[in-house]
């Protein structure tokens, strides 16, 4: 397992992470077989582990907590995430911070998250959402003082909205912030335009998530693929969106080299951007483990293909909250 610096910060963190949300309560999650992904990640050399309270109301925490106590010689970097006091995702520009994160909730949800973890110090916390309208209210920039002056948490990150890479720039100019999780990939590649710039400027480190566009990258969707009631991907490819997504995903198969899948493509993808310092697929399966952080093996894609990718982009807009 190749690492990377982790930002300004300089931690050394495997290149290819690891994200809790699935085993924090999707459909076919089991405990069992999440703590043998994990364990089964460890040993490949993983060792940035991101999570979230809203992942199963910190079920995923407390499986993260497990690994911890299970490996405690391993130094394994360990972000999370405060929901949004509202718990509505994403946020919009007209939201005020006081539905969202006034101080009192983010130090409760950062203490809620040190208990399920059960560490004493987060090295990484996130908001889970973000508004740049925000970005100079000083009242949670006190409060994330605070928590790193108590030394509660390491260091301070958001998780931008979909398809809004550009809604945090002025969050990063803030200094206040050493990371910024985005959604990255083959078809997501807007956050290179303005986000990516920025980030190398101020030090800022990168976190890729959602690699596999929510399962449409894996190239395992069809038109007539369904979830169990109470799936996120019911909502995430309701209507037209599952139809787009699986014609998308069937226009980048030809790119596939020969002996490659379509996940290793996707995250090779990522990984040609010096940008990153980690990718998060989602990995409940111990075969997805393997398959997943064997990609950081050094072995870059043809720029000739890179230059074909690029050609996949696709541009989406954030849906008018319901």
């Amino acid at each position: 397992m190749n690492s990377r610096p982790f930002g300004r910060l300089g931690w050394p963190v495997s290149e290819v992470g690891y994200g809790l949300w699935g085993m924090g309560g999707w459909s076919g999650s089991n405990d069992d077989e999440s703590m043998t992904s994990l364990e089964r990640a460890v040993d490949l050399g993983c060792n940035f582990f991101d999570t979230a309270w809203a992942y199963g109301q910190g079920h995923s925490e407390r499986l993260l907590g497990r690994l911890l106590r299970a490996r405690p010689d391993a130094r394994l970097y360990c972000a999370s995430k405060i929901p949004p006091k509202n718990m509505k995702w994403p946020a919009t520009a007209d939201m005020r911070l006081d539905d969202t994160y006034p101080a009192e909730h983010i130090r409760e949800f950062a203490e809620k998250s040190l208990e399920n973890v059960g560490v004493s110090t987060l090295d990484l916390l996130q908001f889970h959402t973000w508004s740049d309208t925000w970005a100079d209210d000083s009242r949670w920039q006190r409060a994330i003082e605070s928590l790193k002056t108590e030394k509660l948490v390491g260091v301070v990150g958001i998780s931008v909205n979909r398809w809004e890479p550009e809604n945090g720039l002025r969050a990063l100019r803030t200094g206040l912030i050493d990371a910024v999780q985005v959604v990255h990939n083959i078809f997501d590649q807007a956050p290179e335009d303005e986000l990516f710039p920025v980030c190398r400027e101020l030090g800022v480190a990168v976190i890729a998530r959602v690699p596999f566009d929510e399962g449409t990258l894996t190239g395992t969707l069809r038109p007539d693929t369904t979830w169990p009631q109470g799936d996120f991907r019911n909502l995430y490819f309701a209507g037209e969106k599952l139809k787009e997504s699986v014609e998308h995903a069937e226009r980048l198969r030809s790119e596939i080299p020969a002996g490659m899948t379509m996940p290793e493509l996707a995250l090779r993808f990522i990984l040609a951007s010096p940008d990153v310092a980690t990718i998060i697929p989602g990995m409940r399966k111990s075969r997805h483990v393997d398959a997943n952080l064997g990609v950081s093996d050094g072995k870059p894609l043809d720029a000739a293909l890179m230059q074909r990718l690029r050609r996949h982009r696709w541009d989406r807009s954030v849906p008018n909250p319901s």
